[in-house]
């Protein structure tokens, strides 16, 4: 019975540290999308990469959802 408590122990982190992995991976993406972004003028890029920087996750989100689609290639 302990070996099986182990095991889903050890799954359960695992599968949290890849989710841990994705988010941190759209944060570094949204940030240099943020930085890159063409569409923004350079007052709205320093903004964003703040909003970015300082929410974390709920800031990449956030990006995504209204900064990012400003893109115009």
């Amino acid at each position: 019975m302990h070996t099986n408590t182990s095991i889903f122990g050890l799954l359960a982190i695992l599968v949290m540290a890849a989710i841990a992995l994705a988010l941190f991976a759209f944060w570094i993406w949204m940030l240099i999308h943020a930085i890159t972004n063409k569409g923004l003028t350079d007052t709205e890029k320093i903004i964003w990469v703040l909003v970015v920087l300082f929410l974390h996750f709920l800031g990449a989100l956030i990006y995504f959802f209204v900064g990012r689609p400003k893109a115009t290639g």
